[in-house]
């Protein structure tokens, strides 16, 4: 395919312009989706709690399915982007189309067959997820309309990294933006108004979901983006998939780990009653909601970073690295202080009436506050080796978190400990997969400073 003047200006953009400007444009479209997203969510546990200490512990049990379906968006979207922003660095535009339709009409395939499943095995899948008698009935009533929407929600998650990938994170921005304000719009109309209950937070996440989804889809279908979503570019070839899961499965490790890690935290939450489960919901969400700086941050740093590293611009990839790191690092450290003096006012929002619930999760916040600042340093370095194709190192890296540190500690503390054991598990995971983030991140700086004097490739391991 010739290279248009689009594509050009794309690729002087993205090699050429300052790297604080450049990241800070990108990632500031990303974290305000990022937020959005995570506020909807919010929102949702705030309504629902409203219905008491059982409904609010229900959000937290599909939640776990949320993150089932969104782990196989992103690993489709970032299999894909990842090489997509490398192809678009290295000016081969045919083979990134192929790419992007090869993962959209794949994550429609597996959305479908994910709402099939869950339609059949509800009520099996909401105890495995730590459903407790009376959290149940709940439970399945959210999850049946999150189960309806799976394919919608699947390909959302592609088209929105897709369009990060390519440098366009505005309009990814608006797609995420304007579905999460109406969710919020939503949640209190048809929970309170309509008196639909749990059952109308549901509706209303999938309503505007369904809205996100076409103004999405609508940036491509106008042509407003380089990449092209056509039948006829969807890959034949077993190959192509393989490195789309190959590169994607970070991202599938990193959420699907997060919801098996909330299923069992979960179960062993709800040995000390529903106000355990509630709490730790609860406070999910609410580093779901500071994380989301982080995390945008970083996706906005992802194809600066792949540009740069498939135009052999090493330099500018280090720069990039040292500025993300810098700037998460800033901004957790604000937002952890804000939140370690605010954490039972923050749970008082949720549960006023509640005050187990509020003990409980205050101290969990305060705990979590403690390892906010070594997030950035992991999130970044996870990114790094996942946008550079290093797939078996980010690998490991995307299972730390909240599968090789997280999972042997939510099974061991708890014993030992009691209800604190279930609420420090998480800092602790942090802090082992920032040590784990800090052996790998070093070397990679070294070779990238060595690639930038000497020319070449990087082994992709």
């Amino acid at each position: 395919m010739n290279e248009t003047p689009n594509d050009q200006a794309l690729y002087q953009k993205m090699t050429e312009t300052r790297i604080p400007g450049l990241v800070t444009r990108l990632a500031v479209p990303t974290i305000v989706s990022m937020l959005i997203s995570a506020i909807y969510n919010t929102a949702d546990t705030f309504f629902v709690s409203k219905l008491g200490t059982s409904a609010a512990g229900a959000v937290g049990i599909v939640f776990s399915i949320m993150a089932i379906i969104q782990s196989f968006g992103f690993m489709l979207g970032m299999g894909a982007g990842s090489q997509i922003s490398r192809l678009l660095g290295a000016k081969e535009t045919a083979k990134a189309n192929k790419l992007a339709s090869s993962s959209f009409f794949s994550a429609l395939l597996l959305g479908g067959i994910i709402t099939l499943i869950g339609l059949i095995f509800m009520e099996p899948l909401m105890k495995l997820l730590g459903a407790t008698p009376t959290i149940l009935p709940y439970a399945a009533d959210y999850a049946r309309y999150i189960f309806i929407g799976a394919p919608v929600m699947c390909t959302s998650y592609v088209l929105n990294i897709l369009l990060r990938y390519e440098g366009k994170a505005a309009f990814a921005m608006v797609g995420i933006m304007t579905g999460g304000i109406l969710n919020i719009i939503l949640d209190p109309i048809f929970i309170f108004i309509f008196n639909m209950g749990i059952a109308g937070a549901a509706i209303a996440t999938l309503l505007s979901q369904c809205i996100s989804f076409l103004l999405l889809l609508s940036v491509f279908i106008r042509k407003k983006s380089t990449l092209r979503l056509q039948l006829r570019n969807v890959s034949r070839s077993l190959d192509t998939y393989r490195k789309i899961i190959q590169v994607g499965f970070p991202s599938f490790a990193r959420q699907g780990l997060a919801s098996i890690a909330t299923a069992i935290l979960n179960a062993q939450a709800a040995a000390y009653g529903d106000a355990a489960v509630a709490a730790m919901s609860i406070v999910g969400r609410m580093f779901q909601l500071v994380y989301s700086v982080v995390i945008g941050l970083g996706q906005g740093f992802q194809p600066v970073a792949g540009h740069n590293y498939g135009a052999e611009k090493y330099s500018r990839v280090r720069e990039a690295i040292a500025f993300s790191i810098k700037a998460g690092t800033g901004t957790l450290a604000i937002l952890a202080l804000l939140l370690y003096l605010a954490g039972p006012q923050v749970m008082s929002a949720f549960r006023a009436n509640d005050a187990e619930v509020i003990a409980i999760g205050s101290f969990a916040i305060r705990v979590q506050c403690m390892s906010m600042l070594v997030m950035p340093f992991y999130t970044i370095t996870s990114m790094t080796f996942q946008v550079l194709g290093k797939s078996v190192k980010a690998t490991i890296l995307s299972s730390a978190r909240q599968g090789i540190f997280f999972l042997p500690l939510i099974i061991l503390l708890p014993p030992i400990f009691g209800l604190k054991g279930v609420q420090c598990t998480q800092p602790l995971a942090d802090l082992g997969s920032f040590i784990l983030s800090l052996f790998l991140m070093l070397p990679l700086l070294k070779e990238l400073k060595m690639q930038s004097l000497q020319g070449g490739s990087i082994n992709e391991t």
